[in-house]
């Protein structure tokens, strides 16, 4: 009641002003243009995740951290059925495996896994980078509050503080952080945003907003960006929600990643972080981010 109420408002909101909204906090619908796909790129890289394991030429799990905010990440929490793609967010209470110590041990002081949620995050990382073009993900959202998922690029130059992000950006996507907005409406909608200048005193984090989508949780939703010299144009199910410069925009190739994470700190979950709400799932509980494909597009 809630939902469709705010969303009538959203509307009569968007005739005065498409950008008002946003403006004063509430949600947006998509309302831009339509995204011409097939007139203007070519399907360069893709995953279908057909088969039943991860495609390691495509995707890597190994990280320098164990530990990831309220949670861990961990590689066990991917899975390949079916032709999908699932990252489970589920509570251990005996600490999983660390895989990497034999690699990475003598040069990374790994934090231990310990008792807490688990879920995970792939990339393309050192496998395959981009530059320019059109990034697409269909997938279902994870239905748990204090967590999100996310689909999002990144750059090592993201880190380099010189007040500007052509060097590299953060480019967020999609996150999912409102699972828990019942009574509000937010429920439905996913945020978008960018990062530049690291993530210290100097960070710039530019929020765009927050945009429906159509019933996430249950259907499957496109979530895209056309990314090119200019600009950022975000998309949901091919629709423009916003577009920002913001930064200068990235000149630099970069990876993709898909994630899962859990709000909290020191691998506790305890927070309402960014909105997500304090974790609702009891141990024996699973929430799953389902994707069905991951698809990059260049210019013709």
């Amino acid at each position: 009641m809630f939902r469709a109420l705010l969303r009538a408002i959203v509307a009569l909101l968007m005739m005065i002003s498409p950008a008002l909204p946003n403006q004063i906090g509430l949600p947006a619908e998509p309302n831009g243009q339509a995204l011409e796909l097939d007139s203007r790129f070519e399907l360069v890289w893709e995953d279908e995740f057909e088969g039943d394991s991860l495609d390691r030429t495509k995707w890597q799990t190994e990280w320098w951290v164990t530990e990831r905010k309220g949670g861990y990440w961990h590689e066990d929490m991917v899975s390949v059925a079916d032709g999908n793609l699932t990252i489970t967010t589920a509570y251990f209470d005996e600490p999983l495996e660390n895989k990497y110590l034999e690699k990475w041990g003598d040069i990374i002081n790994f934090k231990p896994y310990k008792e807490g949620w688990y879920t995970a995050c792939i990339s393309t990382q050192d496998l395959h980078e981009f530059k320019y073009g059109y990034f697409e993900i269909s997938c279902i959202l994870p239905k748990s509050t204090g967590m999100w998922s996310a689909f999002w690029m990144m750059n090592g130059g993201v880190v380099n503080e010189d007040g500007s992000g052509k060097d590299g950006t953060e480019v967020d996507i999609f996150e999912s952080m409102f699972y828990k907005d019942e009574i509000w409406g937010y429920g439905d909608c996913v945020q978008t945003g960018v990062i530049y200048d690291g993530y210290g005193e100097a960070n710039v984090g530019v929020g765009l907003g927050k945009y429906y989508a159509e019933n996430p949780y249950e259907e499957y939703n496109t979530y895209g960006v056309e990314w090119n010299e200019n600009e950022y144009i975000f998309y949901i199910n091919g629709i423009e929600t916003c577009r920002t410069s913001a930064g200068g925009v990235s000149q630099n190739p970069e990876w993709l990643l898909v994630s899962c994470e859990v709000a909290g700190d020191n691998g506790v979950a305890w927070a309402d972080r960014h909105g997500t709400g304090k974790m609702s799932m009891e141990p024996g509980d699973t929430a799953e981010f389902i994707v069905d494909y991951v698809r990059v597009y260049q210019y013709k």
